[in-house]
């Protein structure tokens, strides 16, 4: 299974220039995603989608990984539009995961363990959700809130899809997952702080 990062998003509320160059205890917030796929045994290469607004995470991929990660110019503005073009410019066969830059604290073992419920499970795609419960436990405010059988639950920002049936709405499962490690994703100076603290907590 290939791997794209959705890398199109500038940052703003974070205010320190474009979110996926900006640095976590010396390593840019983006390099912790896509380390983490590349010493995933289930994925095979790893994609970044870039925007007009991230130009500089452009350059810095193709500094930091030397033509190991593939870069995708995508349009900026939609990003539904963005996944489907690199989805697509990726020439990616079969399944495929769809991953947030800003998700620092994800490691293989977790990755894993959605690929291996995507494959149980039988369905076109799959998205992952964490308890709204567990959200504020580590200190987060969602923007985004679903109702699923009564309970609140939160996207966390990694899903798979069939990238043959990309254009199409597909038939999606729900893994909700009680990880606070998918809790935390970077939109503010404080949630930066929270992770650098639980990467020097864990070390």
């Amino acid at each position: 299974m290939d791997a794209i990062v959705m890398a199109g998003g500038f940052g703003q509320r974070l205010g320190m220039g474009e979110k996926p160059c900006v640095e976590l205890l010396g390593k840019p917030l983006i390099s912790y995603v896509i380390d983490t796929l590349r010493s995933t045994k289930s994925i095979d290469n790893v994609f970044v989608a870039v925007s007009p607004v991230t130009p500089k995470t452009e350059i810095m991929i193709q500094e930091r990984y030397k033509g190991e990660v593939q870069v995708i110019r995508t349009f900026g503005g939609n990003y539904v539009g963005d996944m489907i073009h690199a989805v697509e410019t990726s020439a990616t066969t079969g399944p495929v995961m769809i991953i947030m830059s800003d998700l620092p604290l994800i490691d293989s073992e977790l990755i894993e363990s959605v690929i291996k419920k995507y494959r149980e499970e039988g369905k076109p795609a799959l998205s992952v959700y964490v308890p709204l419960n567990v959200c504020k436990g580590a200190g987060t405010r969602p923007d985004t809130v679903f109702n699923k059988d009564g309970k609140l639950i939160v996207p966390a920002g990694i899903n798979i899809l069939d990238s043959s049936q990309i254009r199409n709405e597909q038939e999606d499962f729900n893994l909700i997952l009680d990880n606070p490690r998918l809790a935390i994703n970077i939109n503010t100076v404080k949630d930066l702080q929270r992770c650098k603290d639980l990467l020097q907590c864990s070390n």
